[in-house]
This record gives C-alpha cells, structure tokens and sequence, in this order.
C-alpha cells in the first residue's frame, strides 16, 4: 500500500502536468484568438476598400470640365470609372432621377457623394489627397493659380465650339492672353522663389492646373512657351512625375482634343 506522503505526492504531481497541459491548451487558443482576430481586422478592411470602390465620372465622352478632374485623380495615384453619358434621354434620366443636385454635369460619385460643381469636386479630390497646400495661406495661393489657369483653360476648351467666323479672332485672343497675361505671371512665380512647385515647394492642385492648361496651349501653338524657360523646364519636370506621366502615355483615360465630330454630338446631348 502507498503512504499517505506517497500518496501526496502522486497527486501533486498529476496536478501540474494538469496545469501543464491546460497552460499549453490555453496558449494554443489565444494564438489561434489573434490569428483569428488578425484576420478578420485584415478582411474588414479590405471589405471597406472594395466598399469604397472606385470613383465614377459621369460626363460626356471628351474633355470639357471633368478633364480637370481626370486630371487631378491621374496625378493622385487614383483609378476611376467613366460613365459617359452618350444621349440626350440619358442625361435627362440623370436630371430627373434626382441624381444632379443642379441638373449639371459633371458628376463624382465618390465617397458615398454624388457631387457636382467641378471647382467643388476639385477641392475635395486636392485636400482629400494632399494636394491644397499645407495651411490657409498654402491653400489661397493654390486657388488663385488655378483660377488664373482655369480661365486660359477655358477659353481654350470652348474655341472648337465657337462659329466658324470668329474662330480666327478668337484663336489670336488666346494667343495674346496666354504670352502677355497668364504665362508672365507663372514664369515670375517660378522665378521669384525658385522651387521646382509653384507653392510651398510640393505638389499641389495647383501645378497639375497649369501643366494641363500648357499642354492644351501647345496644342494651338506648339512653341507658344518659346520665351518661357522656366515653365518649359516646370513642363518637363510635372510632366515626368510617375502618375502624370502614365496619364500622359497613349491608352489613358485623358481625352484627346475636341474635334468638329465630339462638337456636333456634345450639342445633340446638351441642346
């Protein structure tokens, strides 16, 4: 028979290789606990990416004032979807489907927003993507540049869709406009500071503004930055960015310039 010590020591035994296994039992289960947790934390997240998904552009099939926005996505690193609106009964569903806040295009629908107002779209892509400087002061200096480009912008968007009779006149307006009130201004911002950006030395909504606008110029005159160096070198340097430049490349989603065929058929759809 055992002794009562024997006895004793036998169980205390057995109880710690209880103890034992139930340690290693427990250390087994929170392993599996954060492995578990880990990945359900990995596939909320990339629950909430696909969610998210990707911007979606409503406007016609050509330039106009979603190029900017096209742009500014491009030079943010951002894929987006085109949904082009190609007849009149289709934007007028959109009008009346409560879609268009104002009854306009373009459209955004990003983020859980339908938005619409280009400069209103702009802003938000610029400060969502660091793009509007990096205060107050950043940010005025970035909307008074883009202003200015948007205006040359413009006059060059809306020359193919002028009469025949006054494209000439016109055409020489811009000529004149860009070499003696635009470019003069840019070229001394880059002069006076220095910096390779137009403000506070990073990229900002701003440079990609005006690089769009430069090229659209070239397109009328191509050696229209002749007496310009250091936008020509600003051209080189914004154009040879990663994003801008895979925007830039044959098979993007920039738009080429506006023809009589993209004229006639954006009058059937806004007539």
């Amino acid at each position: 028979m055992l002794s009562s010590r024997n006895v004793l020591l036998s169980f205390m035994i057995c109880h710690k290789f209880v103890k034992a296994r139930q340690q290693i039992c427990d250390f087994h289960l929170i392993i599996r606990i954060r492995t578990s947790t880990s990945s359900g934390l990995a596939a909320g997240k990339q629950t909430l990416r696909n969610m998210a998904g990707k911007p979606k552009l409503y406007y016609f099939n050509g330039r106009g004032r979603m190029e900017s926005i096209r742009w500014l996505l491009a030079a943010a690193g951002v894929e987006f979807e085109e949904q082009l609106i190609e007849t009149k009964e289709y934007l007028e569903k959109l009008k009346h489907g409560g879609d268009l806040l104002f009854q306009q295009v373009p459209m955004v629908e990003m983020d859980g927003m339908k938005m619409v107002q280009s400069r209103a779209i702009l802003n938000y892509i610029a400060a969502k993507y660091n793009l509007s400087g990096k205060d107050v002061k950043q940010r005025a200096w970035i909307d008074m540049y883009c202003e200015g480009a948007m205006d040359l912008n413009e006059l060059i968007m809306m020359l193919p869709f002028k009469p025949a009779d006054s494209k000439e006149k016109e055409f020489a307006n811009i000529i004149e406009k860009a070499t003696t009130r635009y470019f003069p201004v840019f070229e001394k911002v880059l002069k006076d500071h220095g910096q390779n950006y137009l403000v506070g030395n990073q990229l900002s909504r701003a440079d990609i503004q005006l690089l769009e606008t430069i090229l659209m110029a070239e397109e009328l005159k191509a050696d229209i930055l002749s007496k310009f160096p250091l936008l020509k070198a600003f051209k080189e340097r914004i154009s040879n960015i990663p994003t801008v430049k895979k925007f830039l490349q044959p098979g993007s989603p920039r738009k080429p310039p506006t023809d009589e065929k993209t004229v006639e058929k954006t009058r059937k759809i806004f007539a």
